[in-house]
């Protein structure tokens, strides 16, 4: 039973934490002037700086996918891609860690991107 417990509390924590990121994405579109393009770009960008000094961690550890999900948890992974890779290979690293780093979900959002498309029909909006 305790397996249980603190499987609804990861799952609470990471709806939690989803969810705030997710209002404040609402926010900016209902009360800014803001592109969605704009408010997207600033999630990826907030996740790079956040993950760059060392916040976002400590958020990834506590709410797991609730933070890895949205857009800042993307800009998180190019950050840590990044900093690996400049580890590794040193400046040339800063241009090929974030790409090798994100490569999965990627490939996977252009994948899936395409089957649904294949599956239902797109047309205008109205």
């Amino acid at each position: 039973m305790g397996g249980l417990n603190s499987m609804i509390l990861d799952l609470l924590k990471a709806f939690l934490v989803g969810g705030a990121i997710c209002i404040v994405g609402q926010l900016l579109i209902d009360y800014t002037k803001l592109t969605p393009a704009r408010i997207l770009v600033a999630f990826v960008v907030a996740g790079v700086v956040l993950g760059a000094v060392g916040l976002y961690e400590p958020l990834v550890q506590w709410a797991g996918a609730g933070a890895t999900v949205p857009l800042t948890g993307f800009g998180y992974l190019l950050a840590q891609g990044v900093q690996e890779a400049v580890a590794k290979s040193g400046f040339f690293g800063a241009f090929t860690g974030g790409l090798s780093a994100s490569a999965a979900g990627i490939a996977a959002a252009i994948f899936f991107g395409f089957l649904i498309a294949l599956i239902f029909k797109s047309g205008d909006k109205n």
